[in-house]
């Protein structure tokens, strides 16, 4: 029975009789040591449905010790349901089977792991409500844990409850709700004491305790009324109350508790093979039940607290610790087992060890082939500790390096590199070097440090040179000049395909993209910086081409991680060419896994381009907070990647709303370094012109309108032209410029904002009837894109002439979220739950749960009747 738990135990039942509904959700519950987080777990384990049956349990307890063990924790969750593999998308099954090593496969993306969790539990719990318990989280494996994080954030509609018990401080748990477990009233506290304590000894626990149920029930033993204390606070007090009763254990009592501290598994079996050199036996079990510090059931053992297990670890001596490592590592032989042996020997080892530096290399290089690049970093890391020589262990720790960059510990993956750089004093070593650390900074928002290591690195090894120039141009490109002009310089001089495009994009007349791209490797990740590029050329049309087979690609691989950055160029697309639902579908979810995957570059650029969309829509509020966000979270001292946006995006809310001197003003920062060169910034000179004729000083647009016509000429696209003859009407207000920028032919919305202007010109001119037309058709136009503000003003144009202006169309997809039109549409082409689950990388749950939601807002009640709908 619980005391004083009422609340945590009333939130709990509620998630548990959610999922009995169907529903899903996650939890972490916070707390100190003792304070009763296990307890909880326990008790929500027992609990049963209405009917009487047991709940299904999926149950976790991570250990320190396996903190640098790929998988160990996610491995004791879901190893109970590895036999549903088959019926997992092939992608999702073939990385879960190399993960737990039941089948080869090469390195995946590590966010498909969770995916695959995902999926894997979502399958289960379709015999039923499933409950997925995690304790001491903050001791799991970092892979592990981004894998079951990444799973919990998207659990909607499977009935699926997932639980993490975690000390306060630790395992960061971003998106989840969380429930503090606090201290005991005084009246509970008292309720869980001894009644029989003496009324001295029990004020002096009240006292000490403070509220902690595991203080409450140990302390009476070592407590006297006479003892005065001490200022330990209570997780240390508590420890040396353990600590005193593993000192009265007999000695092969404690060398058995000091092998299940340091191996954590509690595998009995492996224990008293461990302990038997070192004195222990079973019959040394029975005096640590007896004073209740383990429990054993089958051939498990476990510590009753982890706080017992610090206690018997703190006991022991360095030269125990020592040998009991060693112990261990005798008797882990088996394959399954060398990842554990790798780790006992490292700790078992004082000094450099070539032999054991060798086999946890090994481990290192195991666990990167499993998606394990958090572990992989830390076994590479104390390989290079161990090493016998230099070359050795700068080897490693670049290799410790770039595992951290893979795993996204920028942090970690700049100071191993540099600790690398250190060591050797070799050119293409530290050609290497520079990659590894550059591409780091680059992703924290040091574009200055990013840019100065690439391209110093790559004047240090001409075999590297190509690589490391074609990668700083991205650093380059939002430094502004004169670093940009100085690496298109430098790119001018090689013989790459990538580097041809990049000087062709930004100086001269732009090469085919997909034979640039066909020539520049297979591989998404050689073509991605492309698309970026094909928007600097003009060739958009060609860019969605090739973002489009990307996205598409990535979907069928499982390539989770480049989908944001591929999702940002195809979103680009789509805006650029009047398809502004497409792009708030596409931007949806580029989001989510932008945060899944913990990339704030690519959530910075993303929710920028949101609050442009935002501004069209005149949805002001909408605009301000996605701004806000966008420009949250920067590195220090590094700018937010998605500022330009921002900037476009402001300028063109107040444009719609008609504050013409506040557009110009935050448009004209666009037409200035660093950004001047940048896409946003060359397409948002015609609402830089516009607002300075409205506002009165049209001669603040007159040099970017001269740059504009440049770029218009170079990359010869008509919507180009058409927008430049616009900016000329403008500001010439020749009737012959509109009727040439009308004739060019443009985008959806930017051709309807042309026809708009030209109305307003021709009414002015007294021209009502002619003027009826171009206005008429432009509001049609606005009304189909949502573009709210641009369609009140041809409205009220419209009407100005004496016409009435027709209201706007009711769309049946209006009142649909961004995911729930992308569900209808690949459910209207025939695709079943499943497989548009594996596409969208969700359950087929919540597949389902969405186009439950969907389908009374659009007025259908089958697939079939989707398929007739225009979405």
């Amino acid at each position: 029975m619980l005391h004083g738990r009422a609340a945590e135990q009333d939130r709990i039942a509620a998630l548990v009789a959610r999922a009995r509904a169907g529903e899903s959700a996650a939890l972490v519950l916070r707390g100190g040591p003792g304070i009763g987080k296990t307890a909880l777990l326990d008790w929500a384990a027992e609990l049963t449905s209405p009917a009487g049956r047991p709940l299904r349990v999926l149950r976790a307890s991570a250990a320190e010790f396996e903190a640098e063990l790929p998988f160990a924790g996610l491995s004791q969750l879901v190893r109970p349901a590895l036999d549903r593999l088959d019926r997992l998308p092939a992608p999702q099954r073939q990385v879960l089977a190399a993960v737990f090593g039941l089948g080869g496969g090469a390195q995946a993306d590590r966010l498909l792991v969770g995916l695959a969790v995902l999926s894997l539990l979502a399958d289960l719990a379709e015999d039923g409500p499933l409950l997925c318990l995690v304790d001491d989280a903050h001791w799991l494996d970092s892979v592990s844990a981004e894998a079951l994080l990444f799973a919990a954030r998207r659990l909607h509609a499977e009935g699926v409850v997932m639980i993490f018990a975690a000390r306060d401080g630790v395992f960061p748990a971003p998106g989840l709700p969380e429930l503090t477990v606090g201290a005991l009233t005084p009246a509970d506290a008292v309720r869980l004491l001894d009644p029989q304590l003496p009324p001295e000894v029990r004020m002096r626990v009240l006292g000490e305790a403070q509220g902690n149920p595991l203080a409450l029930i140990e302390l009476p033993r070592v407590v006297r009324a006479d003892d005065p204390g001490g200022p330990l606070p209570l997780t240390d007090r508590l420890q040396a109350a353990f600590h005193g009763q593993v000192d009265r254990l007999p000695a092969g009592a404690r060398a058995l508790l000091l092998a299940a501290a340091v191996e954590d598994t509690g595998d009995l079996d492996v224990l008293l093979r461990a302990a038997a050199p070192l004195g222990g036996g079973p019959a040394d079990l029975r005096p640590a039940e007896e004073a209740r510090l383990v429990e054993v059931t089958g051939r498990r053992l476990r510590f009753r607290h982890p706080l017992v297990r610090a206690a018997v670890h703190a006991a022991a001596t360095y030269p125990e610790r020592l040998a009991v490592h060693r112990a261990l590592a005798e008797v882990l032989t088996t394959p399954d087992t060398a990842d554990r042996r790798a780790w006992h020997l490292a700790a078992a080892t004082t000094g450099p060890d070539e032999q054991v530096a060798a086999t946890l290399e090994r481990t290192a290089e195991q666990a990167r082939a499993r998606s394990g690049y958090g572990a992989a970093l830390a076994a590479f890391e104390r390989a290079a500790e161990l090493s016998g020589d230099e070359a050795a262990q700068a080897r490693r720790l670049l290799l410790a390096a770039e595992s951290g960059l893979q795993s996204g510990h920028l942090d970690n993956a700049v100071r191993l590199a540099e600790r690398a750089a250190g060591v050797v004093n070799e050119p293409a070593f530290h050609a290497r070097v520079a990659w590894i650390e550059g591409h780091a900074w680059f992703w924290q928002g040091g574009h200055q440090t990013a840019y100065d290591l690439m391209s110093q690195g790559a004047q240090l090894d001409p075999g590297q040179r190509d690589a490391l120039l074609v990668a700083a141009f991205h650093p380059a490109w939002y430094l502004g000049e004169p670093y940009l002009g100085a690496c298109l310089d430098q790119l001018a001089t090689l013989d790459h395909p990538v580097a041809r495009y990049q000087v062709a994009a930004v100086r001269g007349r732009p090469l085919p993209l997909a034979a640039v791209a066909a020539e520049a490797g297979a591989e998404p990740r050689d073509r991605v910086q492309l698309c970026g590029l094909g928007f600097v050329a003009g060739q958009d049309a060609e860019t969605y081409e090739l973002a489009s087979g990307l996205v598409a690609r990535c979907r069928t691989e499982g390539v989770l991680g480049l989908l944001p950055t591929l999702l940002f160029f195809l979103a680009e697309a789509e805006f650029f060419h009047g398809r502004h639902r497409d792009a708030a579908v596409s931007l949806d979810e580029a989001v989510r896994v932008a945060r899944d995957g913990g990339q704030p570059l690519w959530v910075s650029q993303l929710l920028a381009v949101q609050a442009v969309l935002a501004a069209v829509a005149g949805d002001e509020a909408r605009c301000l907070e996605l701004v806000a966000s966008a420009l949250d979270g920067a590195a220090a001292g590094a700018e937010a990647a998605g500022r330009a946006w921002t900037l476009w995006a402001l300028g063109l809310l107040d444009l719609g709303q008609g504050r013409a001197e506040s557009a110009v003003t935050r448009l004209a920062t666009l037409q200035e370094n660093p950004y001047a060169h940048q896409v946003c910034a060359y397409r948002s000179v015609p609402d830089l012109v516009e607002a300075a004729v409205r506002a009165g000083v049209p001669e603040q647009a007159e040099e970017a309108v001269t740059r504009f016509s440049t770029w218009a000429q170079r990359v010869d696209q008509p919507w180009a032209t058409s927008l430049a003859y616009r900016c000329r009407a403008l500001l010439s207000g020749d009737e012959q410029d509109y009727l040439l920028a009308l004739k060019a032919g443009g985008r959806p919305f930017e051709q309807a904002r042309t026809e708009l202007l030209y109305g307003e010109w021709l009414r002015r001119a007294r021209r009502k009837a002619d003027a009826r037309g171009r206005l008429h058709h432009a509001l049609h136009t606005f009304d189909q894109l949502g573009a709210a503000p641009w369609a009140a003003r041809a409205r009220g144009e419209l009407e100005a002439t004496g016409l009435r202006a027709p209201q706007p169309a009711a769309s049946a997809a209006a009142d649909l979220t961004p995911q729930e039109l992308q569900i209808a549409r690949l459910a209207g082409t025939g695709l079943s739950n499943r497989d548009i689950a594996a596409q969208l990388f969700l359950s087929p749950k919540t597949v389902a749960y969405h186009l439950y939601k969907a389908y009374p807002k659009l007025g259908v009640t089958s697939r079939t009747e989707l398929a007739a709908l225009a979405l």
